[in-house]
């Protein structure tokens, strides 16, 4: 069933709501058309035909940046040792097995995964477009209509960000299992992702994958077509360290001076990781507003490494999350680990709020995928919401007042009661409401691909 607005006018009761900078108890949200039309303080009990959610219900959760065929990894890669780079060649066994009508299948199941945890909108990273060897489909954008697709039939909102991957490497021709990813030049690229159409739930943005995947005198071509569109432009950079020491091979400097020298930075863009960086190069990133999205279960499981994102954020970046290889699915881990990550790096605590770590996974991570109307519990929003519950084994015995803690430093996404997209009730008592045996859903796609 396709996603819809909730068409009949909807009142929720809010036993708890967080409202960006406080918890407020007995708080009323019109909805009309999909959108947000009053809130209200002041309601002890459910007002006649609310629909009460009881718990603390927040914004709908952003997860600024999915692989979605990445959760076919999930425990196999955790086999053994290795590197990133390892690790990346399990992940290319596993896409060369997936079709559109497979990519379909296992990527509904993951963003039912997500609105499992919270999740309203995602930013999937998409570089998948051909089918083995390079060879074009008759609709050369099955792959990617094939993630619209299943989001919707998830419930769930959606940034593509169609990627551009050209590259084995600073120059180097795709290896065979990247010829899937190629569309040959920037200007092709550019051509196909022309073709992708935005939708009610679904928007439209743009990827380089990496300064190594696309040649430097093709960044333009991206950044400008992202320009043009006022879309979202977000790429990988400085994951690895072996990145940057290419790159000042081939170029004579940082990644994100070669992005910020050919028009790559800017505040529609976001850099994921950011994970290895100069001091010029956070200079660079906050002076420009490039936002920047921060991964910590997805850079602790490869060992990538902690990023400076507290002195990113006090250059002028803001922050979004993401769970990226989907190692773990759950963007309350990854508001959390961001903050306890920093902790260990520097041997000092408090470096975020609950607030300003809620924020991240909400209303900046909705921004940084082009969603601008969502994130808040205000007045003109999308009716998207989250509900997590205050009585489980996690959250039980803190005061009310302190839920936003409690949410952000002792829940995980198995407390998430309800989510809402566009006033329509996607998760219900912890149940999806449009797949509603999800364990199944993931299960089988997954054998496939995986051999």
């Amino acid at each position: 069933m396709p996603l819809t607005t909730q068409a009949t006018p909807t009142t929720y009761w809010l036993e708890h709501a967080w409202l960006g900078s406080h918890v407020e108890p007995g708080v009323t949200v019109d909805v009309a058309d999909g959108r947000i039309t009053a809130v209200r303080t002041g309601a002890d009990t459910p007002p006649p035909g609310a629909t009460a959610l009881r718990g603390l219900t927040l914004p709908g959760l952003a997860n600024a940046h999915s692989h979605a065929f990445h959760r076919a990894l999930r425990a196999a890669v955790q086999v053994g040792t290795g590197t990133f780079w390892t690790w990346r060649e399990i992940m290319y066994s596993v896409a060369d097995r997936l079709t559109p009508e497979t990519y379909y299948a296992l990527a509904r199941a993951v963003y039912a995964e997500m609105a499992l945890a919270g999740i309203t909108c995602v930013g999937e990273f998409h570089y998948l477009h051909h089918a083995p060897g390079g060879t074009r489909y008759d609709d050369p954008n099955a792959m990617g209509e094939a993630l619209v697709s299943a989001a919707e039939d998830a419930g769930i909102r959606i940034t593509l960000l169609d990627t551009a991957y050209l590259s084995a490497g600073f120059g180097a021709a795709p290896n065979a299992h990247q010829l899937r990813f190629s569309d040959g030049t920037a200007e092709r690229w550019a051509e196909r992702a022309d073709a992708l159409k935005e939708r009610a739930h679904a928007r439209i943005g743009a990827a380089i994958h990496s300064v190594r995947a696309v040649p430097a005198g093709q960044l333009g071509t991206v950044a400008d077509w992202a320009r043009e569109r006022q879309a979202p432009l977000h790429v990988h950079l400085s994951e690895q360290t072996a990145e940057n020491d290419a790159c000042r091979d081939a170029h004579g400097c940082t990644p994100t001076r070669l992005l910020a020298d050919h028009g790559a930075l800017g505040r529609r863009t976001t850099a994921v990781h950011a994970t290895h960086l100069t001091t010029e190069d956070i200079e660079l990133l906050g002076d420009s507003r490039t936002g920047v999205c921060m991964c910590p279960t997805t850079e602790r499981d490869l060992a990538d490494g902690i990023g400076p994102a507290a002195r990113l954020q006090g250059r002028g970046s803001p922050l979004s999350l993401g769970s990226d290889s989907h190692a773990v699915i759950d963007l309350l881990e990854e508001a959390r680990a961001m903050e306890l990550d920093e902790r260990l790096r520097t041997r000092t605590r408090g470096h975020w709020t609950a607030a300003a770590l809620l924020r991240a996974a909400t209303a900046d991570g909705h921004a940084a995928l082009g969603w601008d109307d969502a994130g808040a519990l205000e007045t003109g929003a999308l009716a998207d919401l989250t509900t997590i519950a205050l009585d489980s084994v996690r959250t039980a015995g803190p005061l009310p007042r302190l839920a936003a803690e409690t949410a952000v430093f002792a829940a995980s996404a198995a407390d998430v009661r309800h989510t809402i997209v566009g006033g329509r009730q996607i998760v219900r008592d912890g149940v999806h409401t449009l797949v509603p045996d999800v364990p199944t859903a993931l299960a089988e796609p997954i054998a496939a691909v995986r051999g």
